[in-house]
């Protein structure tokens, strides 16, 4: 396999590594890598990331370079992107410098309306289905909303609102109250000020999710062999198992990956918010997000060289 590159995501709950080439025109993954190093777990009242999770992230770095090395990619056909945690940290500069040895590629921060246009693109370039979309794609400490038509981008923002850093801020205390929701939601609607009303009034034909959040709660539907949809009716309930789980894994919940377990409650919180903030009737799981756009664009500067 010749021509092999690889998209590398660094988020605020996830690291991943893609490895693709390119075959009709089109990236196709031939490797995927993940670990869940909840970086914005990290931050302190300094706005500093902790010693204790610098270290966990690079370790996953190292790792990263492993794969890098096994699948023998050359040096221009790396991409490494970092999103919401590495753009509002102080010390992001020392994450970088100390990175930079072990991976062999520089970190490119990326501004959250430059997330918002890589998650769309890969969202369409993975995803079947046609007219207006609104893409969402809640993250550990950003959650990006797209509304598009085709390859058109008509609106795109980053917001503040996040798994793990709602997780912490309104679900780290036990037991988890209807109380505790409310507040999640007083706080997703206070972060979507004016957006809200934008996105309200462009409308949409289908609405998509693409995160993990939206991905935890699709993979408890399938394994409850029910529609992969998400409604309302569907959050209620996932929202009452919550409230009604005997402790902070929430082992109770049927169908609920472990590693999935310590950001589920706000993520569902996230989504009750935005379904009834948004008016939106269903979701369903996007095909791809961030790092699959990533991926295409490393694929088109493959194709150019």
């Amino acid at each position: 396999m010749q021509d092999l590159y690889a998209a590398i995501t660094l988020g605020s709950n996830s690291f991943n590594m893609l490895v693709a080439t390119t075959v009709a025109g089109q990236p196709r993954v031939l490797a995927k890598y993940k670990r869940k190093v909840r970086l914005a777990e990290g931050i302190g009242c300094d706005g500093m990331l902790s010693e204790e999770v610098m270290a966990r992230g690079l370790d996953c770095l190292a790792m990263f370079a492993q794969m890098l090395k096994e699948h023998a990619i050359a040096g221009d056909r790396v991409a490494v992107v970092a999103t919401a945690t590495l753009r509002t940290i102080a010390n992001a500069e020392i994450f970088k410098a100390r990175a930079l040895p072990i991976l062999g590629h520089p970190i490119d921060v990326i501004c959250g309306m430059r997330e918002a246009e890589l998650i769309y693109r890969g969202m369409v370039a993975t995803t079947s289905g046609q007219g207006r979309r609104l893409v969402i794609d809640i993250g550990g400490a950003s959650t990006e909303f797209i509304v598009g038509d085709g390859d058109k981008l008509l609106f795109k923002t980053s917001l503040p609102i996040g798994c793990v850093t709602y997780q912490q801020a309104y679900f780290s205390s036990l037991p988890l109250q209807q109380l505790d929701f409310d507040d999640a939601h007083r706080a997703v609607e206070a972060a979507l000020g004016e957006d809200g009303a934008t996105l309200r009034r462009l409308g949409w034909h289908c609405a998509v999710g693409a995160s993990g959040t939206v991905q935890s709660v699709v993979e408890l539907l399938e394994h409850r062999q029910e529609s992969a949809l998400i409604t309302l009716p569907v959050l209620l309930a996932l929202q009452q198992e919550i409230l009604a789980a005997p402790d902070a894994g929430l082992s109770g919940i049927n169908g609920l990956c472990p590693e999935r377990a310590p950001t589920f409650a706000a993520g569902v919180a996230i989504l009750l918010a935005l379904f009834r903030l948004l008016g939106i009737e269903q979701l369903s799981l996007s095909g791809g997000a961030l790092r699959e756009g990533v991926l295409l664009e490393l694929s088109r500067q493959a194709v150019a060289h």
